[in-house]
């Protein structure tokens, strides 16, 4: 009799256990759930990049599960934070794509993060895609121009960016003389103070000058002051707010009251905490998105945002809510889990109606989309053109 009591508990804890792995996603009210990877910047510099751009991805999944999920089942979003460090973003990478069951992977936010998990979507055909790398070269293609299979992204490129400003100053400033500070540590301003160099001297503008600094520096009277001695119409500062918000503010401070113009490294309330209010005027930047656009898209969006997290969304909001909305949107039409299936769906993906723009992916894993330039005045957003891609 105790034999028989041993094998029947023996065999209920069997099954017990059989019954747990045989349906690993499943949800206590049997519903499935779909594991997509989140990676990250969520401490260290690139903080506030990483955190909008989950915020938005969050918002987008909330609603996807709240009116169902994606054929009755629900995203289970599988965060780690790569801490602002590509080392980092290559070990999380491998960690969602080996060990967490995702069937795709979203972010990093920046270009080199980004690009340190390419091998990891390669080798182990997961999809990745950032809402925000913009680099030119070495992340939708290889240095040999051939299409990375598994990895797409949401947003323009920096070449882009880099020929709207320099056509802004040039066209809408009437600029004639511009001056360049850059960041020479980081790829992503080294290639928009190229592509504005270029394109303003096709132009007829001249560089009359261009100064470098390092990430993290803070005290940039020294470039200020050599700058200052120069007769010029723009100061172009390609680079992160980290930087940009304190050469602006030095620059104002030395007297410089020249229009100062950047890109999508602008775009985080950081900048005005560093620069203040008063130094924020005849500031213009490239951006994915403004909260001026009247599209009713856009404005249901800010709605719901600031409903739900009791502030006001930026550029990284928005484009981490297209992700979100993206990510499930390919999965749907693919009608698959299957990562080979959604990483198709992706690439054939048309007409995508998003918050930061309607697109096509183009040949190359790029979406075909507008670009933003926004005027601050006193910190705040004040107007906006929105340039269409020839």
């Amino acid at each position: 009799m105790k034999k028989l009591l041993v094998l029947m508990l023996a065999f209920i804890l069997v099954a017990g256990s059989l019954a747990g792995c045989g349906d690993k996603n499943a949800n206590e009210d049997g519903t499935k759930e779909l594991n997509i990877g989140i990676n990250y910047e969520l401490t260290g510099p690139n903080a506030s990049y990483g955190e909008a751009s989950v915020q938005g991805i969050m918002m987008a999944f909330d609603e996807i599960n709240d009116a169902g999920g994606i054929d009755g089942m629900k995203i289970n979003p599988v965060e780690i934070d790569n801490k602002s460090d590509s080392a980092e973003a290559t070990s999380v990478a491998t960690r969602l794509m080996t060990q967490k069951n995702v069937v795709a992977c979203l972010g990093p936010a920046t270009t080199g993060n980004f690009q340190a998990t390419i091998p990891e979507a390669i080798g182990n055909q997961i999809p990745i895609i950032s809402a925000s790398a913009t680099g030119d070269e070495g992340v939708t293609t290889d240095k040999n121009g051939k299409v990375n299979e598994y990895v797409f992204r949401l947003c323009f490129n920096d070449s882009f960016q880099g020929v709207t400003m320099a056509n802004f100053a040039s066209n809408n400033l009437e600029a004639k003389k511009a001056v360049i500070i850059k960041d020479t540590s980081s790829d992503y301003a080294k290639g928009l103070a190229e592509n504005f160099a270029k394109t303003f001297k096709s132009n007829g503008g001249e560089i009359v000058a261009e100064e470098g600094y390092v990430t993290k520096e803070k005290d940039f009277m020294a470039i200020l002051t050599k700058v200052k001695s120069k007769d010029f119409d723009v100061i172009f500062l390609p680079g992160y707010y980290q930087e940009a918000g304190l050469v602006i503010k030095q620059a104002r401070e030395l007297g410089i009251d020249t229009p100062i113009l950047g890109a999508d490294g602008f775009d985080s309330p950081v900048l005005l905490e560093l620069a203040g209010a008063k130094a924020l005027n005849k500031v213009y930047f490239s951006n994915h998105y403004s909260s001026l656009d009247k599209d009713p898209l856009v404005q249901d969006f800010i709605a719901a945002y600031k409903e739900k997290y009791n502030t006001d969304p930026g550029a990284f909001q928005a484009l981490g809510y297209d992700l979100g909305k993206f990510i499930a949107d390919a999965i749907q039409r693919a009608g698959s889990t299957k990562p080979e299936e959604i990483k198709n769906a992706l690439a054939s993906t048309k007409d995508f109606a998003g918050v930061t723009g309607s697109f096509s992916m183009d040949k190359n894993h790029n979406p075909i989309k507008s670009i933003v330039v926004i005027e601050l005045k006193d910190g705040v957003q004040a107007t906006s053109v929105k340039v269409e891609p020839k």
